[in-house]
């Protein structure tokens, strides 16, 4: 738990001995069937339309409230979210007065993706712990902030993913050197992946209308550019659009990648090289279609991401996804559909993994509240599967081969490529 948390908790204890037992609520006590104070991990909610609204947890009558606080600057969303929050939760539309409370242990954000890393960095400033919506940030400059600040203020960090979780066979079959290397991993529609990308590709032609009178459209730009508003532009449809997401990429890539990034033992890297086949020129505002992407790491590791929606080579369309390997080396193959794994080549190769050691165990994010530990999707793993999609995105927008410095976390003397690893951020907003 949080200073905080404990800090409330014996303020709790003094106030029973103060008031007498017999004026304290009866969950205060704990007991049979009543859960003590000391024990609840109270949270807000930072953002609670789609994915937010998931994330509050109802307060159930005569237990200690653990919604303390949502925030939205949708004022319908706003309302939904503390009637579900019920009793014991306080609705906010501006995210910075929850963070001046005292009795608040965590906060969960689900604010668009231009919001992730600001949120998170004042969380831990003002000593929460976060668990934040995938991708973890806008922008690479960005990831390397909320870790910073992570890191400084003893906070504990979980991204919204749990992919790697489930994936440790992968790790122990990779760890093996049963496949050789290098490796090759192919994430599309034929391997299980669906990229989503004309689902979230933006508008071009939209004409701007008036600001609904329950939105504050300006606190939900926040630090993003100013552009006229429509509806397409903001809530589940911000995917389109560069300044606030990375279109299917920016969906799915934390999901997809990040357990990859855990099977390669890649957690403290990034690829060296990265081309894009995609349509020229992009459009500067919405995301647009793009083929696929292919990353190089430096020990000559490929990551393939093909979307399956646009721009296929002659000849390869028609295959079922079971003729494709998902994860192929030199010595072995793997075959299956989102990281499952249904066969070899050569055959039993799964069964061969018995005397590989176990990678060690992950923990979610409750329990690394609870034992100050940092979770499996913490803060410095999450932000490199994170910067995979953003080095994508990133090729697709410049339509040429980059090359790139893991370790600075740059694209070494190309300015043009630099500028959209550290964004300008709208006044007054800033890392």
């Amino acid at each position: 738990m949080s200073s905080q948390g404990v800090s409330r908790r014996a303020f709790m204890g003094g106030a029973a001995v103060a008031t007498g037992l017999a004026m304290v609520p009866r969950h205060v006590l704990g007991g049979a069937g009543q859960r003590p104070p000391s024990e609840v991990i109270t949270r807000a909610v930072i953002g609670t339309g789609g994915m937010g609204h998931g994330h509050i947890q109802a307060n159930a009558e005569n237990q200690p409230p653990v919604t303390l606080a949502v925030c939205d600057v949708d004022k319908n969303h706003l309302a939904s979210a503390a009637k579900k929050a019920g009793s014991g939760c306080t609705a906010y539309t501006d995210f910075r007065a929850i963070l001046d409370r005292k009795d608040i242990d965590t906060v969960e954000i689900a604010t668009p993706p231009h919001w992730h890393a600001l949120t998170s960095i004042l969380s831990a400033q003002a000593g929460l712990d976060v668990l934040c919506e995938k991708p973890m940030h806008r922008f690479i400059r960005e990831g390397q902030a909320v870790i910073d600040a992570i890191q400084r203020h003893g906070r504990v960090f979980q991204i919204g993913t749990y992919g790697r979780f489930g994936s440790r066979h992968l790790r122990k079959l990779v760890a093996s050197g049963l496949l050789g290397t290098p490796l090759t991993v192919r994430v599309g529609k034929r391997t299980g992946y669906e990229w989503k990308v004309r689902m979230w590709s933006g508008h071009t032609h939209d004409a701007p209308q008036p600001v609904p009178a329950a939105l504050d459209y300006n606190m939900w730009l926040g630090p993003a550019p100013f552009k006229p508003y429509f509806p397409h532009r903001v809530h589940g449809s911000f995917r389109g659009y560069w300044d606030y997401d990375g279109g299917g990429l920016g969906d799915m890539g934390q999901h997809y990648l990040d357990p990859i990034t855990y099977w390669l033992d890649k957690d403290d890297t990034d690829p060296v090289e990265i081309e894009a086949y995609a349509p020229w020129p992009p459009h500067p505002d919405a995301v647009q279609m793009w083929g696929r992407v292919t990353m190089k790491y430096a020990d000559g590791t490929t990551l393939i991401l093909e979307s399956g929606e646009w721009g296929e080579r002659e000849g390869e369309a028609p295959a079922e996804p079971r003729d494709h390997a998902f994860i192929e080396g030199p010595k072995g193959k793997a075959y299956g559909m989102g990281g499952g794994v249904s066969r070899t080549d050569p055959p039993g190769l799964m069964e061969q993994l018995g005397s590989v050691p176990e990678p060690p165990p992950l923990i979610g994010f409750h329990d690394g509240v609870r034992t100050r530990r940092q979770p499996g999707g913490n803060a410095s793993t999450s932000h490199r599967a994170c910067c995979l999609m953003h080095l994508a995105n990133i090729a697709i927008r410049l339509g040429r081969k980059l090359r790139y410095d893991p370790v600075a976390q740059q694209f070494p003397g190309d300015e043009e490529a630099n500028r959209l690893v550290d964004v300008p951020m709208r006044a007054p907003w800033h890392l």
